[in-house]
């Protein structure tokens, strides 16, 4: 069986990980007969958003592992304990999280830094030539792991492709149901919620990718 890293970034499409992102790219694993592992990294997100209003609660703050653990129902580990030995590919759901807690994307755009753990098990990963996913925002990340070159999407949003070109990616437009393959990276992506109207068609791109991730390993 595969076994792939499912790595999250807090809880809540505003702060964290996408939470139908997420889930469905777990039921896309095992409905593909592979088994997964979520890791977060240990730290405190960058602000906490009232999901009802869409506000930064003032005054509160809440750590990334732990509010992960809501997402894998416990069932989460600290990053810095992933051993690239123990797995088949990665995935990186979306999520604003993932610009605001794996990256700083949010706030500095195209001059944007991963955080340095999550940077890097995902070149760690890439090195051992081990397939990766990113879906909906976190291919931002795309340039920052591969290189310049890199072949990603995040669907049609011209500013966030702007910003990957203006990193050196490679930025494909891509609709919701599709993915973009960089085969020589051995990176799938595809826009999900950067996209979606729904549900089901952010699942149909999700599936897809999660079945191109495993049939590159």
């Amino acid at each position: 069986m595969k076994k792939v890293a499912l790595l999250l970034a807090g809880c809540g499409v505003y702060d964290g990980s996408e939470i139908y992102e997420s889930v469905l790219t777990m039921l896309s694993l095992e409905n593909h007969d592979a088994s997964y592992q979520c890791f977060a990294p240990d730290i405190e997100q960058m602000h906490v958003i009232n999901h009802l209003s869409g506000e930064v609660v003032e005054g509160e703050g809440r750590n990334v592992l732990v509010e992960s653990a809501r997402l894998a129902r416990g069932r989460v580990k600290n990053l810095n304990e992933a051993n690239v030995a123990d797995f088949d590919a990665v995935i990186v759901p979306g999520g604003f999280g993932v610009a605001k807690n794996l990256s700083d994307f949010a706030v500095n755009g195209a001059e944007m830094n991963v955080l340095p753990e999550v940077l890097s098990f995902m070149q760690a990963m890439h090195g051992a030539e081990k397939p990766v996913g990113l879906i909906c925002i976190a291919p931002t990340m795309a340039a920052r792991i591969f290189g310049s070159g890199v072949k990603c999407t995040i669907g049609s949003d011209a500013e966030t492709a702007a910003a990957i070109t203006a990193m050196g990616g490679n930025h494909q437009v891509c609709a919701v149901d599709e993915v973009c393959i960089d085969k020589d990276m051995k990176l799938v992506t595809t826009p999900a919620y950067m996209v979606a109207g729904s549900i089901a068609e952010a699942a149909r791109g999700i599936n897809r990718c999660v079945r191109e991730v495993l049939s590159l390993v």
